[in-house]
């Protein structure tokens, strides 16, 4: 079984790779320029004018996610380490071709032996004949080697050497597809707590409007003398609840937008605040069934741990190749000459081939090779595991987003019955058939009604989101073809 699964993955991993870097490099949204950080990403601000909020730009959805392709730094790591690993490719390649080596030296040299000698032969000579004293004895000499060696029988742990590394690059390029969708999914719950941040500030402000109006008409009832002052101060009370409520939820926006902020990786001044409007991001038109087998078929983790057993596997050969005879191939050509000497350059050269083999290493060869075997078991076992990871985070999905959309419909409904209470019960206070408790209790029904259906779609989309990187498959199971382009 995992041979055929390894077959099909390895067949797609290049195809699915292509298509990340094109989404990846792609602009599908519009972003402003100065929303992008320094270039430099060890500028340090130095002035509190730097890290300054100037001005809240409001995004949309899919804007935020060009902004997280284009500066998140997760990514951008990834990215590197696929770079990283095609140049160890050409390392490992690297050694199919011989190698030359060029060694050269030129030095003068001189010997107080051959000075004291040469010194002695002139003082003789001196006492019979007119002969000058003795000069300077030094040589200079030049000598070169070319060396050439190139590998006969090498090629059991070269080619096993290769083999490992072209694993790695697919293991780190599923790994930017992996790393791609948990950013766009991050992003996008990131950007659904803006949303829900934004919806309860303006739930908060209206029940701050609405707890003004209540107070008001209490006021004007007292004044009347159909009124209390315990309706009043009632009132008063319930203004003073909604304002420290709007103060928390302004709190709570601020947090909400550094933090997405934070992981778009935006420049320090920058501050945003969601433009899409809170609703539906659409519906999801495939069974529970259809969309296992295309989570089994397009989840990158499935082949990274088939790519991880066949690394082991490689591994294991290149720890027995390590018992077997290293033949090469060495070709020496040498130059030697003494320049003083009046004789010409002498040279030489050598062929011969060269033979290794270990014959013990202490049972070192094959504890590695038992320590690999392991290694492969374990990524096998976790591909199992992955295997039921993957079907259990679709169902979860799955039976989240079918129970958020039922709970939209009902607070859709819940929604309009608190409006229409809160309507009557101020209609009955005002005729003075009510009291002020039922207006402050239809108005508190309102406040909850309204966070609860923001609540709901948030869920849903949640949900929705989640379903969607659980399959990793957008180009074919996107629920809404207006959403994710």
């Amino acid at each position: 079984m995992f041979i055929t699964l390894a077959h099909r993955y390895m067949i797609v991993v290049s195809i699915n790779f292509i298509l990340v870097l094109r989404s990846i490099g792609s602009s599908v949204a519009q972003v402003p320029d100065d929303l992008n950080p320094s270039p430099n990403p060890l500028q340090l601000p130095s002035l509190p004018i730097e890290v300054t909020i100037q001005g809240t730009q409001p995004i949309t959805l899919q804007q935020a996610l060009a902004l997280a392709r284009q500066n998140n730094s997760e990514l951008k790591f990834a990215l590197y380490q696929v770079q990283r690993s095609r140049a160890a490719l050409k390392e490992v390649q690297s050694g199919m071709y011989p190698t030359v080596t060029l060694n050269a030296d030129l030095s003068r040299a001189q010997s107080a032996f051959s000075q004291l000698s040469a010194e002695q032969l002139q003082a003789q000579l001196s006492l019979t004949q007119n002969v000058p004293a003795g000069q300077d004895e030094s040589n200079t000499t030049f000598s070169g080697t070319v060396q050439l060696i190139y590998g006969l029988y090498n090629y059991g742990p070269g080619s096993s050497s290769r083999g490992v590394a072209k694993e790695q690059i697919s293991l780190d390029e599923l790994d930017v597809k992996r790393v791609s969708e948990e950013i766009r999914l991050n992003v996008t719950l990131d950007y659904y707590n803006l949303q829900q941040a934004d919806e309860q500030v303006r739930i908060a402000q209206s029940s701050v409007e609405n707890s003004e109006a209540s107070l008001r008409d209490a006021i004007a009832l007292e004044r009347a003398g159909v009124g209390t002052r315990f309706d009043v101060l009632r009132s008063e009370v319930n203004l003073a609840n909604a304002q420290q409520d709007l103060s928390n939820a302004f709190s709570q926006q601020q947090i909400v937008r550094r933090r997405l902020a934070t992981r778009l990786n935006l420049a320090q001044f920058a501050n945003i605040s969601a433009a899409d409007p809170v609703k539906l991001a659409g519906l999801w038109q495939h069974t529970l069934e259809q969309t296992i087998i295309s989570a089994f078929q397009n989840r990158p983790e499935l082949p990274q741990r088939l790519a991880e057993r066949n690394i082991a596997r490689f591994r294991q050969k290149i720890a027995i190749s390590r018992l077997k005879p290293q033949i090469s191939l060495v070709a020496d050509y040498e130059l030697e000459d003494v320049l003083n000497d009046g004789i010409g350059v002498s040279n030489g050269n050598s062929l011969g081939v060269k033979s290794t083999l270990r014959l013990l290493d202490g049972g070192t060869a094959k504890a590695q090779v038992s320590q690999q075997s392991i290694e492969a078991k374990i990524a096998e076992t976790q591909f199992a595991n992955q295997l039921h990871n993957i079907r259990f985070e679709v169902e979860q999905a799955y039976f989240q987003l079918e129970s958020n959309l039922e709970n939209v419909q009902t607070a859709n409904v819940a929604l309009e019955q608190a409006k229409e209470a809160l309507r009557l019960g101020r209609l009955r206070f005002q005729a003075g058939v009510g009291t002020q408790t039922d207006v402050i209790n239809a108005l508190n029904d309102l406040i909850k009604a309204e966070g609860k259906r923001v609540q709901a779609i948030l869920d849903y989309n949640r949900a929705l989101s989640q379903l969607q990187r659980a399959v990793t498959a957008r180009g074919v199971y996107s629920a809404s073809p207006t959403y994710f382009k």
